[in-house]
């Protein structure tokens, strides 16, 4: 859909009442007695966490979810993580998030990511199905300190593919920022509109599902990258780089949803193992 068509819906619904609910989630993490626990916890629907769980020994395990099913137009959610001095937080999802169908102003979430000296985040949501006519902004903004690590994954689908809605979503527009001290780290952004992106390179190349995956850190990095080659397969391309300071960047394009969750699965291993220096964490979800 044109920029004039998302303009001339949010201009159409400001006359009357507004659509959508704003959510907040604020979570802070500190270490205590050797572990990290959660030491501060609050939430507005629609967003809402489950208590922490311990499924290994480093990281408290937290799930974020909206319990009305999924995001409609004009929902505005902000999620702020503050992880303290040698912390280490898992946040995940306990399934896909759904964005719905709107004739009114996009869905949007903004994400801050504090990470203080030695603080471990890993940020492993499930992926985003923006539905047929869904508009949709994110912003996943991290401020990563000296010696801290960071283990980011951003992931969607073209929508319900199995409904044939492939690309029939008005919006999907999201942003990755990290900094440190000394300034930008990652900058990256894409804006899609209804439509199939093509085969050509540098699009989508008829793959419905995708997957950037972020990591910043101060050793491991090369490893890591060199790691994330074997993880291509017919259903699945895959590619790794390090950025100028402080981190590396991968891209996934699947064939389908298995394809995805297996490359997701197999670059999160290799960013615990050669970057946190942990083994994989299995997150029990089904």
């Amino acid at each position: 859909m044109a920029e004039a068509g998302l303009a001339a819906r949010d201009a159409g619904l400001s006359a009357g009442a507004r659509v959508g609910r704003d959510g907040t989630l604020r979570l802070s993490f500190e270490r205590r007695a050797g572990r990290t626990i959660v030491a501060g916890s609050r939430w507005t629907l629609p967003l809402q966490v489950m208590a922490p769980v311990a499924l290994d020994d480093a990281a408290a395990v937290v799930s974020i979810l909206n319990p009305t099913g999924g995001l409609v137009g004009g929902d505005r959610l902000v999620i702020d993580v503050h992880a303290g001095p040698d912390t280490h937080a898992c946040l995940t999802t306990p399934s896909a998030t759904k964005v719905y169908r709107t004739s009114g102003p996009p869905a949007e979430q903004v994400v801050r990511l504090t990470l203080a000296r030695g603080a471990r985040v890993e940020w492993v949501p499930d992926h985003t199905i923006p539905f047929a006519g869904a508009a949709f902004r994110q912003r996943i903004e991290a401020d990563v300190a000296e010696g801290a690590a960071l283990v980011l994954v951003d992931a969607f689908s073209a929508g319900r593919v199995a409904r044939g809605e492939a690309w029939r979503f008005a919006l999907l527009d999201s942003t990755l920022a990290a900094r440190d001290a000394r300034g930008w780290l990652l900058y990256d952004r894409f804006t899609l509109r209804e439509g199939a992106p093509g085969p050509g390179l540098g699009l989508a190349e008829d793959r419905p599902y995708m997957a950037t995956i972020a990591v910043i850190a101060d050793t491991g990095l090369g490893e890591f990258v060199a790691a994330t080659a074997a993880l291509a397969a017919p259903a699945a391309d895959v590619g790794a780089g390090l950025l100028p300071r402080r981190g590396a960047l991968v891209r996934c394009l699947a064939a389908d949803a298995p394809a995805l969750q297996r490359v997701l699965d197999g670059v999160w291993a290799a960013a615990r193992g050669h970057v946190l220096g942990l083994a994989p964490l299995g997150l029990r979800k089904s």
